[in-house]
């Protein structure tokens, strides 16, 4: 069987090699097929990879707490959303003296939230601007809860916060764009949003490079009574809360009910916040991306299906031009199902290559996407590479058989009189 197959695979090879054209055009929506589900395939896996650790930066189990669900959101804010009462730095305090599951808890203070876009935060720094900043002010314990990381200098202490002072710790973006390699940032006083702040430290580079204009290497954070003391109405804050290892199912209960408790909510109404983490939020952006992957999956079907067709017709063809050899060989013993092999392995291996063609470029448009655009990730998977072609190889196989039967149904004495 082994050597039959060869053999079969060879004079597949031989007539794909003498009607070149003609095999070209009829794998064509089989290469395109294979090299869509590849190119797609290569974009999720990096968004995905990208998202991961762009959230597991922050830290695997830290929950995020917000006056509504701090994960991804598609389409708009209700009316009960948008008119929450924002959380305050009470609750914060509140959640960590009261939930023993929790090890430190941060609070960012911000302009509120009112379903508009937020105003546009720019930092200045002699003949250098940097715009739309991700500026808030923090409570000391921010490097602690979202793990950060500093490549200069220190963070902001609670003595500075108590004070009041105007100290700053920026991104690694930031410090770049004002600096370089040929400046030392510390000491440096900068304009955010024209007030002076003096630079006591930068963040080392974050992780995930398609997110990072959301990330913290745009970062300019204060100290939270210093936002307080410049912007006095501002009184959104989003919270941070980084539990005890192992507890963080135990820390979201606690927060929960503690939460409940302060804002009023009935034990028969829903939460009017929201706690997510890391690994939700990227449940949610796998499951926006599997939507979009079955979308192109169908779309890819269409050529897949036209490169079946293609396949079903030459074959057909394939077995008119043939039909004395088929004659000839049906003679001398050649059995029913050693024709619908012969067939078979013939369409699988035009569709095969028509595959390892979709793959190869799908390769080379993943390499190109990473060097146009760098930041969106794209990774080929190697599940993806066997699957492209074990789809085609299927294809044919599927496409193959009608043809395959037809030859092997031949009557030798008709087919060898056959001009």
């Amino acid at each position: 069987m082994r050597l039959q197959l060869g053999e079969n695979a060879r004079m597949a090879l031989k007539n794909v090699r003498e009607n070149k054209t003609r095999s070209v055009l009829t794998i064509v929506g089989v290469v395109i097929g294979i090299t869509a589900l590849i190119v797609v395939a290569s974009i999720l896996v990096g968004l995905d990879a990208d998202m991961r650790g762009y959230l597991n930066d922050y830290g695997a189990d830290t929950l995020f707490v917000f006056k509504f669900n701090p994960g991804l959101h598609i389409g708009r804010l209700s009316n009960e959303e948008r008119m929450r009462k924002p959380l305050s730095l009470e609750d914060a305090e509140a959640i960590r003296d009261e939930c023993p599951a929790v090890r430190e808890v941060v609070a960012e203070l911000f302009a509120r939230l009112v379903g508009g876009p937020q105003p546009v935060k720019t930092a200045r720094y002699k003949g250098h601007e940097v715009s739309n900043i991700d500026y808030s002010g923090a409570l000391p314990s921010y490097p602690f809860v979202y793990t950060v990381r500093l490549e200069r200098g220190r963070y902001f202490n609670a003595a500075e916060d108590l004070h009041r002072s105007d100290v700053i710790v920026i991104g690694h973006d930031i410090a770049d764009v004002f600096f370089g390699g040929a400046e030392d940032p510390l000491g440096k006083v900068i304009l955010v949003d024209n007030i002076p702040y003096t630079v006591i430290g930068v963040e080392e580079k974050r992780k995930g490079q398609f997110f990072k204009d959301q990330s913290a290497d745009r970062a300019a954070k204060v100290p939270w009574h210093t936002y307080q003391k410049h912007y006095p109405k501002d009184d959104e804050n989003f919270v941070g809360v980084s539990p005890y290892a192992g507890m963080k199912a135990a820390a979201e209960d606690q927060v929960r009910e503690v939460l409940r408790r302060r804002r009023h909510v009935a034990f028969d109404k829903p939460d009017n916040f929201g706690i997510s983490s890391a690994e939700e939020i990227a449940a949610q952006f796998r499951q926006i991306t599997g939507v979009l992957a079955i979308l192109i999956v169908v779309i890819s079907s269409i050529g897949l299906l036209v490169g079946g067709v293609g396949v079903m017709n030459i074959m057909l063809m394939s077995v008119t031009e043939r039909t004395r050899e088929i004659g000839v060989r049906k003679a001398i013993g050649a059995r029913r199902r050693d024709i619908i092999w012969q067939f078979l392995t013939e369409a699988m291996t035009l569709t095969g290559l028509g595959g390892i063609i979709g793959v190869l470029i799908g390769f080379l448009l993943s390499m190109l996407i990473n060097l146009a655009m760098p930041a969106l990730p794209s990774s080929v998977p190697i599940w993806a590479v066997i699957t492209g072609v074990a789809v085609s190889m299927s294809v044919g196989l599927f496409f193959g058989m009608y043809p395959a039967v037809k030859a092997a149904r031949l009557d030798p004495v008709e087919a060898l009189r056959y001009e």
